[in-house]
């Protein structure tokens, strides 16, 4: 009886699949009108967290490859972009993108990308190699390690501005909003006023945030033996948007000049910190990208790319959905926007 279940259900597996690659061949054939999905990740958690259930973890990551795997022809992003120029994409194209540089891509995401025998491209914030930390990585962990049920930031309230004085953390709702509210106050501060913050609030907190969250150039090394592309994304993960033309080309060609470094090879592609066309980054930013010699560059703006699209602003998408009728629907809906 079990056995028949197991059969019947693998049936209805197959038969799906079969029915999302009829539909994803259509939204996007092979050749000249083929439409490239990038999908973006940051993180792949060993388990759920409590704070952000929504965060992708090593179970749900796996199923969503198996999907894409049995759905999608998933090629490495620099093989992608030569044959969307080229008219020579082939139907259902898709493309696995990481920002950042999380120590997990690594530990976690790497050995299920490779069960699933899939490539990815990750693009790695080169100031946050070797022990750094992200702005944004000290306020979670500040306030997810707060051991009080409020986390008092009066003394702050003048930089953080008003409505700063007192967050509530004792449950795990809290600390999600919490976390938000300050990332929002943050997000867009100069680099150097949002490390003075973000170090503050931690002392606040009575926490000293974990040194290990980013990979180590070890791992660096170890993503791209394994066969996984390596893409610069600045060095301090900055707004670009908020700097002068001279302090975004320092940003950019140390990223990709430290990578090199390290790989030995050249880096081509790049990402955009936070990559909000206008808010993020500017058409001049794209300027100094191309003028640096990468070939592409990705967004965060949503959309799949086409002929048409500007190489060097190429749309991502990820659906956030976590059952595999949601997710197709959602990755189909993103084709359709083209």
């Amino acid at each position: 009886m079990r056995l028949a279940a197991l059969r019947k259900a693998a049936h209805g597996t197959e038969r799906d699949a079969m029915l999302n690659r009829l539909l994803f061949s259509r939204l996007s054939p092979a050749g000249p009108s083929a439409r490239l999905s990038i999908l973006i990740f940051h993180r792949v958690l060993p388990r759920p967290d409590t704070i952000f259930p929504g965060e992708a973890d090593a179970a749900w990551f796996d199923r969503m490859l198996g999907w894409l795997r049995a759905w999608c022809n998933v090629l490495p992003l620099d093989e992608a972009i030569v044959r969307l120029r080229e008219g020579r994409l082939p139907a259902r194209a898709a493309a696995i993108t990481f920002d950042d540089g999380y120590a997990d891509n690594c530990t976690v995401a790497l050995p299920l990308l490779q069960r699933h025998g899939l490539p990815a491209t990750f693009f790695v914030a080169t100031g946050f190699l070797d022990g750094g930390r992200m702005w944004n990585d000290t306020v979670i962990e500040a306030v997810r390690h707060c051991a009080q049920p409020q986390l008092a930031l009066d003394e702050l309230e003048d930089l953080l501005g008003v409505g700063a004085k007192r967050f509530p953390v004792g449950t795990a709702d809290e600390k999600r909003a919490a976390i938000e509210a300050i990332i929002g106050r943050l997000k867009y501060q100069p680099v150097d006023v949002r490390l003075t913050l973000t170090e503050r609030i931690a002392h606040a907190a009575g926490v000293r945030p974990a040194d290990d969250l980013m990979l180590t150039s070890a791992q660096l090394r170890a993503l791209r033996r394994a066969g996984m592309q390596i893409g610069a994304h600045t060095v301090s993960h900055p707004i670009l948007a908020r700097l002068d033309a001279d302090s975004v080309r320092q940003e950019i060609a140390g990223s990709k000049r430290r990578l090199e470094e390290l790989l030995d090879e050249r880096i081509g592609l790049f990402a955009y910190p936070n990559g909000k066309p206008g808010a993020d980054y500017t058409p001049e930013s794209a300027a100094i990208v191309r003028d640096l010699g990468f070939d592409a560059a990705v967004s965060t703006a949503w959309g799949a790319a086409d002929a048409t699209s500007d190489l060097f602003q190429l749309p991502r998408f990820t659906p956030w959905d976590r059952s595999r009728l949601r997710f197709g629907l959602r990755l189909a809906g993103n084709l359709r926007k083209g």
